[in-house]
């Protein structure tokens, strides 16, 4: 069982940063990093039963508690049996906005995921964490990739 986690403390009103997870896939989505990732798309809007993802990695929304988290259970890529979503809560003088991804890899995901889905999703989640702080007025340097995912994702652009 992988279990996957990206945390950051941020000094902000819980209001604000939970905003942040209202607006997934919106217009105006100041927490997933779409500038240098694919898009998060949905079916319809945010709620339970909403399907979609970004990129190869669909999923599902199972869980919406407005402004406090979002739960998706994954569908695809085959063998990612699981879940992920996001969090926010108060916490040590400041708002905890999580990111908290368990799966059971089978089959081919069992060498996939620690190959290129597992560096990928952690840049990603961190580019996503450097976003919200971004989107919120509090700065902070943006989380530099390590050689393996540039190339990854050189190899997935010549793709």
């Amino acid at each position: 069982m992988v279990w996957n986690e990206h945390r950051r403390l941020l000094a902000a009103p819980v209001a604000e940063v939970g905003a942040l997870i209202d607006g997934l896939a919106s217009a105006d989505d100041l927490l997933w990093p779409d500038e240098e990732w694919p898009a998060m798309r949905f079916d319809r809007p945010l709620g339970v039963g909403a399907r979609g993802g970004h990129g190869p990695v669909r999923y599902s929304v199972v869980e919406y508690l407005p402004g406090r988290r979002i739960g998706f259970r994954f569908e695809a890529p085959a063998g990612f049996l699981g879940h992920h979503g996001f969090s926010v809560e108060e916490a040590g003088g400041g708002v905890l906005l999580r990111h908290l991804l368990t799966v059971q890899p089978v089959g081919p995901a069992r060498a996939s995921w620690p190959l290129v889905y597992r560096p990928l999703h952690d840049a990603l989640l961190e580019d996503a964490l450097d976003k919200a702080e971004r989107s919120l007025g509090l700065g902070g340097p943006r989380t530099e990739w390590s050689p393996l995912v540039k190339a990854l994702r050189a190899a997935a652009e010549r793709l």
